[in-house]
């Protein structure tokens, strides 16, 4: 694995459109880049696609890194390239169910309709847990995922909400790129003492929580908690 006197000259020449320093800058990843796929095996995409998607994360990490903000490359690459995996899954508008839940689903559905064939009477969740072996909230939400995979444009009950997909009913989030894009609140952040700006980079830029800030920055997690309270009033403040 490069240092990061090394990772940096990499970068730069990257950034110059030197594509032998991209593949070495990815080559020199693979292991940052198989623990983040780990995270997403499972859910509907294989490990090729996986990694196809995390290395375009890397590329836009190394186009993106600003040297001025005083964090290691990694710190910064490893949000970026999750994001760009949770993007695909998000933007492929499908919610993805393991194969062997489907099945589970299926097996369970053919129980109710044998009962209901013998009894004339649905089965109770209880009857289904004791039948499967499984708890009832299993079971609830394995039969829930029988009705997936689901688009999140599909639109949902009109006598509840008239033409609102499931994509309007959920909260807008503030992306990172859109955070940067605000001229005002950067300005602002310039303005704060180094190791202020340094938190408020970390906890806000790069995802991290307050206890990988603390480990960072070489305080506890409640120093960490004061300041950034502090910091957050205080951006607040101006941008009215």
């Amino acid at each position: 694995m490069l240092n990061e006197e090394s990772t940096l000259q990499y970068i730069r020449q990257a950034k110059k459109g030197d594509n032998d320093a991209k593949e070495i800058l990815i080559r020199e990843n693979v292991s940052l880049l198989k623990s983040i796929i780990r995270r997403y095996l499972n859910k509907g995409l294989d490990f090729d696609d996986l990694y196809q998607l995390a290395s375009i994360g890397l590329l836009k990490a190394i186009n993106g890194f600003d040297e001025s903000y005083n964090v290691k490359f990694s710190t910064y690459a490893v949000p970026m390239i999750a994001g760009e995996i949770k993007r695909f899954m998000r933007d492929d508008g499908m919610v993805k169910v393991s194969r062997s839940i489907k099945m589970t689903a299926k097996k369970m559905n053919q129980y109710i309709e044998e009962v209901k064939l013998q009894t004339g009477c649905t089965p109770s969740i209880a009857q289904i847990a004791e039948a499967f072996c499984l708890d009832e909230n299993e079971v609830v939400f394995t039969l829930g995922s029988s009705k997936m995979p689901i688009s999140i444009y599909e639109q949902v009950d009109r006598q509840e909400e008239q033409g609102q997909s499931i994509l309007d009913k959920i909260p807008a989030i503030d992306t990172q790129e859109s955070m940067l894009e605000s001229l005002d609140l950067k300005k602002i952040i310039d303005t704060l003492p180094e190791r202020e700006k340094k938190i408020i980079i970390l906890r806000y830029f790069r995802d991290m929580t307050q206890s990988e800030v603390a480990e960072e920055i070489g305080v506890s997690q409640v120093q960490i908690s004061r300041i950034e309270h502090k910091i957050v009033q205080f951006l607040k403040k101006e941008l009215g």
